[in-house]
């Protein structure tokens, strides 16, 4: 299954995707979304926006994992951010792709076994996990690889739970 993993951010929006069976992971293709502060917010969410479609036709992906929104201490970034994620799960949306949402403790926890994981602890998973001789340069892209391994993982495990849970009801 193809996975695109979308990590939100007003200044830079990482994404990834990745070629999974639940078990072995292969990188597809990744990157960032970057944004001048200095621009209105709505021009920022359109540039975020049309950059996220075309990652989308251009991997075709079968679904997508974005990070929930976390609590922020700032409220006007928690905002932005927010603005953000609603831009991206309405180009998932129009894609038509079902759209998984995580917290970061359980992205950590998938990728790294650790929920309070370091970002460069993430950084240096994702890239074992997907095979990579160095980590990617990006946090925000190998972010973004995180959330599709996450979901990758999560979805082979609900998978098998529910092909279990038939076999018994036999």
């Amino acid at each position: 299954m193809r996975i695109l993993g979308i990590d939100c951010g007003a200044e830079r929006t990482g994404y990834g995707v990745i070629e999974s069976d639940g078990r072995a992971h292969r990188l597809v293709d990744w990157g960032v979304v970057r944004t001048r502060p200095a621009d209105p917010l709505s021009t920022r969410l359109q540039a975020i926006a049309e950059a996220l479609r075309a990652v989308i036709a251009r991997n075709a992906p079968a679904a997508a994992a974005v990070e929930e929104v976390f609590y922020a201490a700032n409220v006007k970034t928690a905002l932005k951010l927010a603005h953000v994620r609603g831009v991206a799960l309405l180009a998932v949306a129009e894609a038509g792709l079902p759209c998984a949402e995580y917290s970061a403790l359980a992205i950590k926890t998938a990728v790294v076994g650790y929920g309070r994981a370091e970002k460069r602890q993430v950084q240096m998973m994702v890239a074992s996990v997907l095979g990579l001789e160095a980590p990617l340069a990006s946090e925000d892209a190998s972010d973004a690889l995180a959330v599709a391994i996450c979901h990758a993982t999560t979805a082979a495990t609900r998978r098998r739970v529910q092909a279990s849970r038939m076999e018994v009801l036999r």
